[in-house]
């Protein structure tokens, strides 16, 4: 079928200074401007069961390989995959495994020694669910053995993409140490092309972000870089009792992130310098891929620990600009860097743009930037209900998802210290940084509450969490998260309340069955339309699924009309598609659309 017009450049300047004169507000057409608006603590007691946790889960331990000598990157893995890496529909998962001792260092001398005989590798885990009289019993089966993959390094975090254009999912592995790229060659095999891909940045990188920056078709690859870190550069802290602790990120120099662009021929090159990106230090440890500026091309948000964010606003010449903190994004209302770990940009409050929320150290509170839909942002976390609940926890992975498909966005945030709570220190625990989850939900009149105890069980114990992956394992139509924990068990948290309420899905992609990150879906909803973009990115050292969900409250069971913009810009729409299933949206098979 014959495709919609693409988008035409207009060569506006990168400058957010400037983009105000632009006439589009919203890369979906002027159509869109209405858009309406491991002895765990128990903390809390619960009154409800919103998500319970599955036994049938990943039977997965992380080995953060402590051995009293509190080195720094020990306590801040690891992240987690959600994605279909067979191709039959359901989601699988990849774990992501530590393993650090240190200099003459033994197994022996681990604070926690292995959960178990197993080779302390990275974990893929297939999904063999079943459903069986109408109820699914969520199952996962360790097949790494099988699969040719063998981390290397100390785990950090993991990026999900198909990269090649075959249609089978690969996997990008970040490290405190290089990086390795692994290839899906079917059949549940993997090959480790990082070498010939020319992508084993071996910095200390915690999240990656697969994006088409360049519009040609194929995914270019953002890596996050923390801080220049090594054994013989380690520095003795100390918290403020004197107690050695774990340091600052501020104690070394942070570090640069890198930009590779796909050659389309399995091959990438490192265009950092040219792109712009190595102009900035930043000590990255979250990064999410949206268009913020409305002008049809992708820009990236890079959550930095301790010092200014960055928003590299895609110039569409190949370069990026940091527009940070002329948008408002590079530190908080009151002018102040924060220790910012995972992030994501969603539109929470359904007026047609992406704005933000990362997740900060205790006593930063987390934070909310709302976009105007021009790419101008303001923090109103406190005016959000936001802030006071966040105050006292220490969060890493996060999501803007709808836990009860009543429309709204809500948002979860996985908490674990960095520096060592006095009161489990005094009472004898040897990894004092426990804290529990947090839920918060989205009330639909401009303000969240926490709802974390009337969530359930799931939300009473405190473990140490660190990333977190979204997406539905079971395919009942709601959102389940697999949460990793540092030193301690990962964690599969089952919706229980979210297929109750109307919803329908979707999947964006071509016809070899390869997803299109960087896609936008708006839905009409009622009098209303629901904005989402299709990606793994986002939350914190951690890859989710790319189908987007869209809760549709009480609306009922009319068919609806999907409005899709490709990668390229080119616009489709979909009709007469039915609540209560996932549907396939394939590029070129849609109606030419202008709105």
């Amino acid at each position: 079928m014959k495709q919609s017009q693409t988008h035409q450049d207009d060569k506006r300047p990168g400058s957010l200074s400037k983009l105000r004169a632009g006439s589009a507000r919203f890369a979906l057409g002027a159509g869109l401007l209405g858009i309406v608006a491991l002895a765990p603590a128990v903390v809390r007691a619960s009154s409800g069961s919103l998500f319970s946790e599955s036994s049938g889960g990943p039977d997965f331990v992380h080995f953060n390989g402590m051995s009293g000598e509190l080195y720094f990157p020990e306590m801040m893995g690891s992240g987690a995959a959600l994605f279909d890496y067979d191709g039959d529909g359901d989601l699988d998962a990849y774990l992501v495994q530590g393993v650090m001792l240190g200099p003459g260092k033994r197994l022996a001398d681990a604070v926690f020694p292995p959960a178990d005989d197993k080779p302390l590798v990275d974990r893929l885990y297939r999904n063999d669910s079943v459903t069986l009289d109408g109820q699914t019993q969520v199952r996962y089966t360790d097949v790494t053995g099988g699969s040719g993959l063998r981390s290397g390094g100390y785990g950090m975090g993991v990026a999900a993409a198909d990269f090649d254009n075959d249609g089978r999912v690969d996997l990008y592995v970040t490290n405190f140490g290089a990086n390795q790229l692994w290839r899906n060659l079917g059949e549940g095999r993997f090959e480790n092309v990082t070498a010939a891909a020319g992508v084993g940045d071996e910095r200390w990188s915690v999240s990656a972000a697969w994006i088409d920056y360049d519009r040609d078709g194929d995914l270019d690859l953002y890596v996050g870089n923390y801080v220049r870190y090594t054994f013989d550069n380690a520095k003795p802290c100390r918290s403020s009792t004197s107690a050695r602790d774990y340091c600052s990120p501020l104690v070394y120099k942070p570090d640069v992130d890198t930009l590779y662009r796909n050659d389309g021929d399995g091959r990438f090159t490192d265009v950092s310098a040219a792109a712009g990106i190595r102009a900035k230090f930043g000590g990255a440890l979250g990064v999410v891929v949206a268009d913020f500026n409305a002008d049809g091309w992708q820009d990236l948000y890079v959550a930095n620990d301790g010092v200014a964010n960055q928003l590299w606003i895609n110039r569409r010449d190949g370069t990026f600009s940091d527009e940070a903190m002329l948008a408002g994004v590079g530190v908080n209302m009151d002018g102040s860097p924060e220790a910012s770990m995972g992030v994501d940009a969603a539109d929470f409050d359904g007026d047609g743009d992406e704005d933000l929320f990362m997740t900060h150290l205790a006593r930063e509170t987390n934070t909310l930037y709302i976009n105007d839909g021009e790419g101008w942002f303001e923090d109103r976390t406190l005016a959000m209900g936001l802030a006071n609940p966040s105050f006292q926890y220490t969060g890493f992975g996060t999501a803007w998802f709808d836990y009860d498909n009543d429309g709204w966005l809500d948002i979860l945030a996985v908490n674990g210290a960095v520096t060592r709570i006095e009161e489990q220190l005094l009472a004898g625990d040897p990894f004092p940084l426990r804290q529990a989850n947090q839920l918060f939900r989205n009330e639909g009149q401009g303000r969240y509450r926490e709802v974390s105890g009337e969530a359930g069980k799931a939300f009473e114990v405190a473990l140490v969490s660190r990333g977190a992956a979204f997406g539905d394992v079971d395919n009942d139509g709601d959102t389940d998260v697999l949460i990793a924990n540092n030193a301690g068990p990962a964690r599969l948290l089952i919706n229980e309340v979210g297929q109750d309420a109307d919803w329908i899905g979707f999947r964006l992609a071509d016809g070899g069955g390869r997803d299109l990150y960087g896609a936008s879906l708006v839905l009409d909803v009622g009098d209303r339309r629901v904005l989402r973009r299709a990606g793994s990115d986002g939350s914190y050292a951690s890859s989710s699924d790319p189908r987007l969900l869209v809760g549709l409250g009480e609306r009922g069971e009319a068919p609806l009309t999907a409005h899709v913009v490709w990668p390229d810009g080119a616009r489709e729409r979909f009709d007469r598609l039915r609540p209560g299933a996932y549907h396939d949206l394939l590029r070129g098979q849609g109606k030419p659309d202008g709105d």
